[in-house]
């Protein structure tokens, strides 16, 4: 495991995305903490205010390494199996990237009137350290 992906447990989007990636990685690459676990997010120095701009993902290897919101979708993408191809393919076609970037901002502030809000926050089994509530 090298990455952390903090993700709105709350959110059905969010949790259909992180349960693709969990059948994807098997948990070989990615650990999951949803952000609604404050407790396990202030170990990073994560507040709340941090989630509401969108996803994080964290490098486990180098914490300081951070990417959040489009850009952490992003480099989920170029992390998984010929997923670069694909991410750079995408950031090369001009004005899509910023695209990109309106429409993920779109959804982050809509994700439950577009998507839903489940009744209880989901918690991966493929969890960090000390973010399993199961």
């Amino acid at each position: 495991m090298n990455y952390y992906v903090i993700y709105d447990g709350n959110c059905n989007l969010c949790v259909t995305l992180v349960q693709l990636l969990e059948t994807l990685d098997q948990g070989n690459l990615f650990r999951y903490i949803p952000m609604q676990d404050e407790q396990t997010l202030q170990k990073w120095g994560i507040t709340p205010q941090d989630c509401q701009l969108g996803m994080i993902l964290i490098d486990a290897n180098a914490p300081d390494r951070r990417w959040q919101g489009s850009a952490a979708a992003e480099e989920i993408g170029r992390l998984l199996p010929l997923g670069n191809v694909f991410v750079d393919a995408y950031r090369a076609l001009p004005g899509v990237k910023w695209v990109g970037d309106k429409v993920y901002e779109q959804i982050r502030d809509h994700r439950y009137s577009l998507f839903g809000k489940r009744s209880s926050t989901y918690h991966s089994a493929y969890c960090a350290e000390g973010g399993c509530k199961l």
